[in-house]
């Protein structure tokens, strides 16, 4: 939700690029603190460790609409998916490479498990710097100002039912939605319910990921030459099946494929639903929708979270299992979604933009 206040600070700093490298080096060195938290306060970890990485997700959180607005001037858009499919391809290995190294730091410093921390958040600070040098050196062209100055988000949100812009947010927020009914909950579907060991769970969950990074340069491909909306309504079919398929068996040998399907239709939804927002937006005002964008998916996941967590313990259980109930519930209002409104949305590529 702070992402709503990032396109006014953004306009007062004068540039895109000044509030970026700020939020960016505020959030590098909060890193600091929290590396400390073991040995600064001893009795109170848990408190101090959620309120410093809040505050870091808040400070990274709001520097994404315009960093959103300024990758979207530099990119251009006939060539934007294989760009970002490509790049989200690359952060992903990298991440996933550090994922595993991270793990094999503090399985080797078991003896000293916040010596560990430490120096996996150390490098996480380090590298966060490293970052913040290469983004300084990015281009920053000037942001357009005019009429639509204006404009605030409330009237951005109020004008969403009557524009193709805002009629996509809000299917995309509804998606959103309906898909974290379920979505954190497969986690405890597996260790809890199934008593699968952390080595399964982890290559369960790898598949999706693995999927998703092999899929991204397909579906940019794809979304630069059919278009945006085509690629988010072809993924949005395949979606609502993936938590129907948990209902069918609980062999890994099953669910590892389900969950690469899951990862092959999630990144052609993600990627190109952000390129969608970059399409659809003018310039001068796609800082304000993508933090709109943002803000109304980040507030329907913590939503459908909260009530699925809510609703858990009160389904009944289907093939002994309530969880399971709340797949069902998830897929079937991720398919009513889907139906309902994918054809409310359009293609912009040669159209007009909000």
């Amino acid at each position: 939700m702070s992402q709503i206040a990032a396109p006014r600070l953004s306009e007062r700093f004068g540039s895109r690029k000044g509030f970026i490298l700020r939020a960016v080096f505020t959030q590098a060195l909060l890193w600091v603190p929290i590396l400390l938290i073991p040995y600064l306060f001893p009795g109170q970890k848990v408190w101090w460790l959620i309120g410093l990485f809040t505050l870091s997700t808040v400070v990274g959180a709001m520097a994404g609409p315009a960093w959103g607005s300024l990758m979207a001037d530099l990119v251009p858009a006939e060539v934007r998916g294989r760009y970002f499919g490509l790049r989200g391809k690359i952060c992903g290995i990298v991440a996933l490479a550090f994922f595993f190294i991270g793990g094999l730091i503090l399985h080797f410093s078991a003896a000293d498990i916040f010596l560990g921390f430490s120096m996996v958040f150390g490098a996480a600070l380090l590298f966060r710097l490293v970052s913040w040098y290469f983004l300084s050196r990015m281009h920053d062209p000037p942001l357009r100002t005019g009429w639509w100055d204006r404009y605030s988000l409330a009237d951005l949100l109020s004008g969403l039912a009557s524009s193709n812009l805002g009629r996509f947010i809000v299917y995309s927020s509804l998606m959103s939605f309906a898909t974290y009914l379920a979505s954190p909950f497969f986690a405890v579907y597996m260790l809890r319910d199934l008593r699968f060991d952390y080595l399964t769970y982890a290559g369960i969950t790898a598949a999706a990921s693995l999927a998703s990074l092999v899929s991204l340069t397909f579906w940019g491909r794809r979304a630069d030459k059919l278009g945006n909306a085509r690629v988010v309504s072809a993924a949005s079919i395949l979606v609502p099946l993936v938590p129907l398929l948990w209902l069918v068996s609980h062999q890994v040998y099953y669910l590892i494929p389900v969950q690469m399907l899951s990862g092959f239709a999630w990144s052609g939804f993600t990627l190109a639903s952000a390129n969608f927002i970059y399409d659809a937006s003018a310039p001068e005002n796609r800082t304000r929708y993508i933090a709109l964008f943002n803000a109304m998916n980040g507030g329907a996941m913590c939503l459908g979270a909260l009530l699925g967590g809510y609703l858990a313990s009160l389904l009944p259980p289907m093939l002994g299992y309530s969880l399971l109930t709340l797949f069902l519930l998830s897929g079937l209002l991720r398919a009513l979604v889907a139906v309902a409104f994918r054809r409310h949305f359009s293609e912009v590529r040669s159209g007009s933009r909000d």
